[in-house]
């Protein structure tokens, strides 16, 4: 109770400032069901992306984000743990064993309670603009939950703190939500590793139409940690 409690404040006091300060364009955000569970899934090409989503979503999303976002010290790591925490952000642990399944596990329970989960095919934020190859964890989402899936497209968002960057700054952002897509029907006759592999393969089409971002055509990879 507490926490929704503060996700609201905190939700009703960010995402006005966050609409002022990046002047973010939003558009197709009639497209989000008003209820019942919903995959958000969206590009990456920043940071900031799981704050700016929920901030200009009509209802909220649920994302995950790695467990460092909310150990770090400092006033950096204060203000990552409260703007994580007020985007209503769940922590996991990427190095944990079972990471992906636990995840996966997080994701279900959130449609199986109706929420809004949301969720970047790509696995990591894209460092060179580029769309990649989404991994096929959304697709045993749509066939495991039935949710519809909304594709999201995000512009600008790399320039608010580019890679290497300290210092966030003021940039120009767009947001387009795509039109909601029932995929499960389509694939539910089809064997399972090809409907997960069909199903993620045609969200990330949705996506690169909507943001014009030039295809990898392979997996991005994290990069090795210092």
């Amino acid at each position: 109770m507490e926490g929704t409690r503060f996700y609201t404040t905190s939700r009703a006091v960010i995402a006005p400032l966050l609409r002022i300060v990046l002047r973010a364009r939003v558009t197709g955000a009639e497209h989000i069901p008003a209820a019942g569970p919903v995959i958000i899934a969206s590009n990456h090409l920043s940071f900031f992306d799981s704050i700016i989503l929920p901030a200009v979503s009509p209802r909220p999303i649920t994302f995950l984000a790695k467990s460092d976002y909310f150990t770090g010290r400092g006033l950096t790591g204060a203000w990552n743990r409260f703007f994580f925490t007020a985007a209503g952000t769940i922590p996991v642990d990427r190095n944990a064993t079972r990471a992906a399944q636990q995840s996966l596990d997080v994701a279900l329970q959130v449609l199986a309670d109706d929420g809004a989960f949301g969720i970047y095919p790509e696995g990591t934020r894209s460092r060179d603009g580029r769309l990649y190859r989404g991994h096929t964890g959304l697709g045993h989402l749509v066939l495991t939950s039935g949710a519809p899936v909304v594709p999201v497209a995000l512009r600008g968002t790399e320039r608010i703190q580019p890679v290497g960057a300290r210092i966030p700054r003021p940039a120009r952002v767009s947001v387009q939500f795509g039109p909601a897509m029932d995929l499960r029907p389509r694939y539910a006759d089809m064997p399972p590793g090809r409907a997960r592999r069909e199903i993620t393969d045609e969200v990330m089409a949705a996506i690169q139409a909507m943001s014009g971002q030039e295809w990898a055509g392979e997996y991005h990879t994290r990069p090795a940690q210092p």
